[in-house]
Formats: C-alpha cells, structure tokens, sequence
C-alpha cells in the first residue's frame, strides 16, 4: 500500500481544501503517514500571505526532500500560483498544482499508484468533505477568491476572483459531517462575506446559513472571518435571534488610522469600523469580537500607531492577531513603498499592541467569572491530559476540571501566577498524580456540549468546573 503525508500552512480555507485532498487519496487506497517514517507522497498545501509564510512553506517541501528523496512531492496552494521558479529550485521532480486544480489532484500521479477500487460512486458520494481529521470542528469552506484588492495583500492574485459554492452541496456536506459525529461547523471563505453576489441576489450568507439551522444535530455554526463592509442588518439579526449561529464575530480592523486605511485600500474609515462594532453590541452585548491588526505598513507613523492602539482599547476584543507588514511583491504597496519602516520599531510596536491587546481580551472574559456557560469540549489539555479544553459560544477557550477531587491532585499544569497569567512549571507530584492518587480517570467528554461554571481567568481563556 502507498503512502501519503499531508503538510498544511495558512489559513482554514487551506485546510478545509487539505482535508477534500485527503479523502480522495485514503478512498484510492493509499495509507496517510503522521509520523517520522518517509512516504512515497508528499502532499504540501502552501501559503504565500507574508514573506514567512514563503519561507516555511519551503522548508516543509526541503524536509520532504528530505525524508524521501525519491518521493513524489505535490506542491499546491497560494505558493504554487506565482511562485514556480521558487519552489522547483534544483527539485524538476516536484509536481506543481494550482489551487483551481487541487481538488483533482490524482490524475498528477502515476496511475499505477492509483488502486482500481477508486471510482466516483456518485457525484454527490466523493464531493467535498465528510469529516476533518484533527479537529472537532470541521471547517467547511463555502467560498473562494477575492476582489478587495488591499494594497499589502497577495490573496487575489493567487486566488482568482469571488466564487460561491451552490447552497445544495454546502448543505450536503454539511448533512455528512453531522453524520459522523461534528457537532460544530465553521463557515469559512477567502471573503466569506462575498457569498452568493456571483449567484444572484437571492442568495447570501444569511439564506446558507438558514439552511444549515434546519439540520439536525448540527449545534453549532461559527462564521470565520468576514469583512466589516459585509456585516449587515440581515446578519446581526440572525446573530441575535439564532439558536445555533455563534455569537462571535472576527472582523479584521488592520489599522486604527484613517490615513493609512485609505493606503491599505480598506474602504472604511476608523468611526466606521467602531459605530460597526458598537451596533453589534447594541443587540449582542455579549458578542466576542476578535480581529486582525497589521502593524508596520511603510507610512504608519507613530501617531498612526496609537490611533490603532486606542482602536482596539475601544473596542475590546477577545482576540487579536497581530501580523507585521510584509512586502509582496505584486502588491501595490510594494510598487508604490519602496522603504519600509526600520524592523526594530515595527517589533517595538508589536510587542506593544500585544500587551495592549491582552489587557483588552482579559477584560472581556472578566465579565463571564462565576457564569454557567455550555462549552463544546474538544481534547485533553497537553499539559495534564486528566484537564479537558474546548471554547464557548463565544470563542472563549475553556480549561475544564471535570471535578474538584481530580483538580486537587492533578498537579495543577494550569496553575497561574497571579501577577502574569503565565504558566508555570509543575512541582515534583510525578509524571501521573491521579494514578498515584487512586482517584478513577475522567470521564471521556469529547466532542459533548456541557454545562461548566467559570471560575478563573487563564493566560488565553478561562478555567471552570464541570457541573453536577
């Protein structure tokens, strides 16, 4: 039997794309490797939105060359689209695969490595997904390509222009993912937002989204990230009156300064974002906000910079990602910037804005201390794996005592310093403090939704125990 490695960088569209590719190869017969041994595939599903994302997408294809040098190595992904001569180097054996052909990836292999019992049962049978390995949230992406054009950004270059998926495939897929257990779905898209525009207007993110709440079994559905220009009335509406639509929002803001939104080409302005932010929380005022913050674009002055930092003081999210500007080179900053700010000052201001930014996220999940919440609960906890951890509604990461006898023996890995929230060693309690204890092992939560009640604030979350 064949086998198979999958490497994914970037973002969930990526992985939801990772996963179809996935499922085509294991129904051809081939084995998936997660482990150190060398495979005789090499699938690498690479990103190109910052300058390291170039640089560790090549360094898995080196380390695939590495592991086997006689393997078949396809490269797909944003990478692959522009960026050939980079990524061939010495290597002509490398397969290259656009991302308008990556989910017919087979017929780039021999056929001999393709099995006989392989065929398409039915149209319906091998599309898309029907389950996501590692996680217990499935990503279902619904949408591709985008049209914004940010002056910073490589996206629609590599990604082609706004496509939607038909709303009846969407609610196939999402109908098989129920099947096999995934209780949550996160509605993903390169610009989420833009859904259903190049279908007419009939259909929009609101009318998917309606559709899947018809499913049952399927509780939850989360929207990944979207535009502000595309967060409407309709949507805050479904937000607010939903049973199942999570009540958390990921809105990248990338700058707090008018001036340099407009050199972004980000089409809205600082109050405009803010007055957004603020009529959500009018009808949702327990609405996580989570966002994106680009720092370091070529004319960001200081004074920029702290316009984005009382930004973000306002708005208070829960979550924010924090990335350096990055020249790209078919970008039109980087034709019309040709200096970028010194790396010394753009770390400076990063290290800042994350302390801003914590503060901001600690003071959102204040509010929830001692409230009873439903939490989706996704694995153990790496560091003590007698803990459980998954997220609220709301996207707060939860850290569960499944009661109070095993908390107090088990070493206490999430133990914080009071004065940080950092995480600090264990004491000498061994290697297994509740085998030592005789306490029975937790119960298996995965994958339940159940009740805790939140007792403590963590680094990036909370922790809470399991009720009775």
């Amino acid at each position: 039997m064949k086998t198979i490695k999958f490497w994914t960088l970037g973002c969930k569209v990526n992985q939801y794309d990772t996963q179809v590719i996935r499922e085509q190869f294991i129904r051809a017969g081939f084995k998936e490797l997660d482990n150190g041994l060398p495979a005789d595939i090499y699938v690498i599903n690479t990103c190109t939105v910052t300058h390291r994302a170039d640089k560790d997408s090549l360094k898995f294809i080196r380390k695939a060359e590495k592991e086997n040098p006689c393997a078949d190595i396809i490269v797909t992904g944003c990478l692959a689209e522009l960026d050939e001569a980079k990524i061939r180097n010495s290597n002509s054996k490398i397969i290259l695969v656009q991302n308008k052909d990556k989910e017919n990836i087979l017929p780039y292999i021999n056929p001999l490595f393709v099995q006989a019992k392989y065929k398409q049962d039915s149209k319906h049978d091998c599309a898309g997904i029907s389950y996501f390995t590692g996680h217990t949230r499935a990503f279902l992406k619904i949408q591709d390509g985008c049209d914004n054009f940010c002056s910073y950004c490589k996206v629609p270059y590599v990604r082609g222009r706004p496509r939607s998926k038909a709303i009846s495939e969407i609610v196939i897929e999402a109908e098989k993912l129920v099947k096999n257990g995934f209780k949550e779905v996160v509605l993903c898209g390169v610009c989420l937002g833009a859904y259903g525009k190049d279908l007419g207007p009939k259909w929009d993110l609101v009318s998917v989204i309606k559709r899947l709440e018809e499913i049952g079994g399927l509780l939850r559905i989360r929207l990944s990230s979207i535009e502000p220009k595309d967060v409407n009335d309709a949507l805050i509406e479904k937000l607010q009156n939903s049973d199942k639509l999570c009540p958390h929002l990921h809105i990248p803001l990338q700058s707090g300064d008018d001036d340099v939104l407009k050199a972004m080409n980000r089409n809205y302005a600082r109050t405009e974002y803010l007055n957004l932010v603020n009529k959500i929380r009018k009808f949702i005022p327990d609405i996580a906000i989570t966002t994106d913050v680009l720092v370091g674009f070529p004319c960001e002055s200081e004074r920029n910079f702290q316009n984005t930092v009382s930004l973000i003081k306002e708005i208070i999210p829960l979550r924010t990602h924090i990335f350096s500007y990055s020249r790209r080179q078919i970008s039109a900053a980087a034709e019309y910037f040709k200096k970028d700010l010194a790396p010394k000052v753009v770390r400076g201001r990063t290290a800042y804005l994350k302390t801003i930014s914590h503060e901001c996220s600690l003071s959102y999940r204040q509010r929830f201390l001692n409230k009873e919440v439903l939490v989706l609960v996704e694995s153990r906890t790496k560091e003590n794996p007698h803990l459980w951890q998954g997220h609220t509604d709301n996207y707060i990461k939860v850290l569960i005592n499944p009661n109070f006898a095993i908390a107090k023996f088990a070493g206490r890995a999430d133990r914080l310093n009071p004065n940080g929230f950092k995480r600090v060693r264990r004491g000498n309690h061994g290697r297994n403090p509740i085998a030592k204890s005789g306490i029975k092992e937790s119960a298996d939560f995965k994958n339940k939704l159940i009740n805790i009640r939140l007792t403590k604030l963590t680094y990036d979350g909370m922790s809470g125990e399991k009720n009775a």
